[in-house]
């Protein structure tokens, strides 16, 4: 008889929590874009974030003894942020949440161990690929923008990887606002030079806020915690329920018309997270 991990669980319900943050952050980041763009939108979010999160955890108190994966998880981290926004601005957001995910997958599937998980795997592909809006037309998409994404998703691969083993090393929460505070002094000043004073009106910055906690200050530490309490593989698995979160927001706020099968697709990519959860080799 299966029997659950309660620090599994724990983890899937803090994992659950962080994507239905982050989707409602984008909503609001996109919104952004036609005022500060992309470079602006991530300064907004990068540097708010890092300061609630330093104000939070005050991570100089517990300063890491090696600072290496400290420093490419938090490189990794801007990456996917500006990586990601620069790719909405080409293609939609369903093909850019859908071609991110390769990043993720590639962990799933180069860290499997079982047979049994290759299938798992098989359903999040399946089911990601289904989602994505006419993709045989790939006059339709602009090449820069793909390859953003795909970027994108390489950076997701190693924030994955870097967070685990940065995470090990320490307190979750100081090792989240490490690396956004690295992301932070990496791309804030681009953002600064490319917008300039754009940046603070005084009618964006509150939105800018509520980016950084919904977008990445609480998502973030409630990954940092489920990456803790469950293996990468399995991580990366579950967080196939981001585009089908994604399609189901845009029904609900935006009043898109899913297709039967993008629901086909939803459904894919949960039996995918689900079936990660179950199977996952549990700690002795």
């Amino acid at each position: 008889m299966m029997v659950f991990n309660r620090d599994f669980v724990f983890a899937f319900i803090c994992l659950l929590c962080a994507m239905i943050t982050i989707q409602s952050g984008a909503s609001i980041a996109k919104q952004l874009f036609p005022l500060v763009g992309p470079e602006g939108t991530t300064a907004y979010r990068l540097g708010f974030s890092a300061l609630i999160l330093c104000l939070v955890f005050r991570p100089w108190r517990q300063l890491p003894a090696q600072w290496g994966s400290v420093i490419v998880y938090g490189l990794c981290l801007g990456g996917m942020n500006i990586m990601f926004y620069f790719a909405l601005e080409r293609i939609p957001l369903g093909i850019g949440v859908a071609l991110e995910f390769t990043g993720p997958l590639a962990v799933a599937l180069f860290s499997s161990k079982r047979k049994r998980d290759y299938l798992w795997v098989v359903f999040a592909i399946v089911g990601i690929l289904l989602l994505l809006p006419d993709m045989s037309n790939v006059n339709g998409l602009d090449p820069i923008g793909v390859l953003l994404a795909l970027g994108a998703g390489a950076c997701w691969a190693g924030y994955i990887l870097f967070g685990k083993k940065s995470g090990n090393q320490g307190s979750g929460g100081i090792t989240v606002a490490l690396g956004m505070s690295i992301a932070a002094i990496c791309l804030v000043p681009v953002g600064v030079v490319s917008q300039g004073s754009a940046l603070l009106n005084w009618d964006l910055i509150p939105l800018g806020i509520m980016i950084g906690v919904l977008s990445s200050a609480l998502p973030y530490s409630l990954e940092m915690v489920a990456l803790r309490n469950m293996p990468a593989q399995g991580f990366s698995i579950m967080m196939s329920l981001e585009p089908a979160i994604a399609a189901i927001a845009g029904l609900l706020i935006l009043g898109e018309i899913l297709s039967f099968w993008q629901w086909l697709a939803i459904l894919m990519v949960i039996i995918a997270s689900l079936g990660s959860s179950i199977t996952a080799k549990q700690p002795s």
